[in-house]
């Protein structure tokens, strides 16, 4: 249901207080099994077995965990890249990273690649992205955290894209512009969802 850029922002707004209100009331425990089904479906899916690179987040503390999936991603031998906001342009630039010692603190408080001892990415015309969001509607589209990071990677991504959410924060529909880009998929503790080609 495309919105006017206008409206949209105010829109997407208010539904994101919504969303982080209601992750950050989730019980613990509620969290850790949600997170081990969403895990566990992920890594059940065909992509996954077949690439050879994820490019993940590093989760924060109300995002669904990817602390397993880097792990369980090396232990298959596969090559895992994480992002490195540049705040000056609003830019990514992904990582390799072999160890979580390769990580620390940056921007929004992510934890981020240091650049200087990992290996600067520059093919990203395949792989599976697993992109954040707070959440998901049924098309694909995804409400995320409004600093525009990730629309301009996905715009020239190459691969394939999986969105990863608790089912209670779907929705249906959500506003989306022009310029917004779905994933391929959606993963939650009760689906996998795959949705129209891009």
């Amino acid at each position: 249901m495309p919105v006017n850029n206008n409206d949209i922002r105010e829109v997407k707004s208010d539904l994101r207080s919504d969303f982080k209100s209601k992750r950050n009331s989730m019980p613990e425990n509620v969290k850790l099994s949600m997170d081990s089904e969403i895990q566990s479906r992920f890594l059940s899916l065909r992509q996954y077995f077949k690439c050879s690179v994820i490019f993940t987040y590093v989760s924060k503390d109300i995002e669904v965990d990817t602390y397993a999936i880097i792990r369980a991603a090396w232990a298959n031998g596969k090559k895992v890249a994480v992002p490195k906001c540049i705040q000056s342009n609003r830019e990514m630039e992904f990582y390799f990273i072999s160890s979580m010692d390769d990580l620390e603190e940056g921007a929004f408080g992510v934890m981020e690649p240091i650049s200087e001892r990992c290996e600067k990415v520059t093919d990203f015309s395949k792989g599976l992205c697993i992109v954040p969001g707070l959440s998901y509607d049924a098309e694909g589209y995804r409400l995320g955290y409004g600093k525009g990071y990730y629309d301009r990677f996905l715009a020239k991504f190459g691969g394939e894209t999986v969105g990863l959410c608790y089912s209670n924060c779907i929705k249906w529909k959500l506003p989306h512009g022009k310029y917004d880009r779905p994933v391929d998929m959606i993963v939650t503790d009760r689906y996998i969802r795959k949705t129209a080609k891009r």
